[in-house]
């Protein structure tokens, strides 16, 4: 037979959020910091896109030397794009325009009117739960504490009468 005490394990589970271990049972450390890329990696691509800016004006400035009308239609290319480009966010302030009108259109003639609805509702209830407090609970509360202080009386007048009645 074996004399040696059992080790119990607890029944009781610990409170949400709170990790549960038992003991004996080894456990794994989870390494939850977040690190971002390291300093080697932000180097390197900054190396690399500060070279491909360089590529770029240095082939740009080769071309303007050596193709200028290639230049002129690339610029001119470049500035219908601009312009386009304008065009498509004008259309998209409009919108946001347009937007931004109706949210205040609702917010004025759909939810101030049921904002003041519920108002009236609650001054309502806040009424009716003064006049239920004073026409109803007061005087029952009143006559309760008249019937306790009138039973006590009795009975310290003539005792208690379920002793007496032996």
């Amino acid at each position: 037979m074996n004399t040696q005490p059992t080790k119990q394990i607890p029944t009781e589970k610990p409170p949400i959020g709170m990790p549960y271990y038992l003991p004996g049972v080894p456990v794994e450390i989870e390494n939850r910091s977040r690190r971002g890329p390291s300093t080697a990696v932000i180097i390197l691509f900054a190396s690399i896109a500060i070279l491909l800016l360089l590529g770029f004006i240095a082939f740009t400035l080769w071309l303007a030397q050596t193709q200028a009308t290639t230049i002129a239609a690339v610029r001119d290319i470049l500035i219908i794009v601009l312009a386009l480009e304008s065009c498509i966010f004008g259309v998209v302030i409009l919108l946001l325009l347009i937007m931004v009108i109706r949210l205040v259109n609702m917010l004025e003639f759909e939810i101030k009117p049921i904002l003041e609805k519920t108002n009236e509702t609650v001054d309502t209830l806040r009424g009716t739960t003064n006049y239920v407090s004073q026409n109803l609970v007061q005087p029952t509360i009143r006559t309760r504490a008249q019937l306790a202080g009138l039973r006590q009386a009795l009975k310290t007048l003539f005792g208690n009468p379920r002793n007496n009645i032996k």
